[in-house]
Parts: C-alpha cells; sequence; structure tokens
C-alpha cells in the first residue's frame, strides 16, 4: 500500500549516512580562512578591513626570531623600537638565515606578551611588509579586549 510492503517480515532498509573515517578528507570540506601571508596581502593592498586581518592574526602562527635569552627580539635603530616577526618559517629565515633560532606563538600572544612601547614588523624582508607602531599596537589590544570581554 502506498508503494512500498507494508507485510509483515518485509525486509526494509534504513539509511544511515557515511562520515568519514578517521584521516579520510570530507566530501565537502569546510573553507579555510586565508593564511596570515594571505591576510597581510589583502590588508596592505586595501582589500581587508582592519577587524578581519585582527582575527585572523590572532589565530594565525606568527615566527619570532630569537636569541640566548627568553622574549622577543627588539630593533632600536628604528624610531621606536620594533620586534620582527614572520609569517612564515621561509619568511623568518629570508631575514635571519637558515641557522637562526626562533620560536613560535599566536598572534594572539604576540599582543598578550609585546612589552608596553614596542611595535612589531611582518615580513620584514617581504614583498608586503607590514609596521604596527606602538599606537598600532594598543588599538590591537583594545579590540583585543572587546571582542573577549564585550
Amino acid at each position: 500500500m502506498y508503494g512500498y510492503d507494508q507485510t509483515p517480515g518485509a525486509q526494509q532498509q534504513q539509511y544511515v549516512p557515511q562520515q568519514p573515517s578517521y584521516g579520510e578528507q570530507p566530501l565537502y570540506p569546510e573553507p579555510s580562512p586565508p593564511s596570515l601571508a594571505d591576510a597581510v596581502r589583502a590588508f596592505t593592498t586595501g582589500s581587508m578591513a582592519a577587524e578581519d586581518f585582527q582575527q585572523i592574526f590572532a589565530t594565525s602562527k606568527v615566527y619570532c626570531p630569537r636569541g640566548d635569552n627568553p622574549g622577543f627580539l627588539a630593533l632600536h635603530n628604528t624610531q621606536q623600537p620594533v620586534i620582527p616577526m614572520f609569517t612564515s618559517l621561509k619568511e623568518l629565515r629570508r631575514y635571519a638565515g637558515k641557522e637562526s633560532k626562533y620560536f613560535v606563538i599566536t598572534g594572539a600572544e604576540v599582543i598578550d606578551l609585546l612589552p608596553t612601547g614596542y611595535g612589531f614588523v611582518l615580513d620584514m624582508e617581504g614583498d608586503h611588509r607590514m609596521v604596527f607602531d606602538a599606537k598600532a599596537v594598543e588599538q590591537m589590544v583594545d579590540f583585543a579586549m572587546r571582542r573577549m570581554y564585550g
């Protein structure tokens, strides 16, 4: 009746959606956010808003050269002291050399740990070098606080 057999004992098959097993790619992967390097390019060319850049920066890995002591290495031969940071290990190596020491943190950790009065430079030797002075860093801290605490 009505297009299917309702007699007792009739075999009915139930549809069970297939989940990808561990390690398999899903059929329709979620789009990934732009990389930090892509965000730097977009922001420096004016095709990305500051808030969008900051959201990507906060969750991205940032590569920082390091010395023998813990902490950021700062450049003091600039108008304001700045800390060189890089969007990739390749960019860091271009600046500091193949054997240089480094550490990796997120952009959010950069904003949290950067000393007061310091700025930073992203991809100092790159095509889309980006300088954030101390005032810009303060604005990034304010943005992060508003995002976290409303």
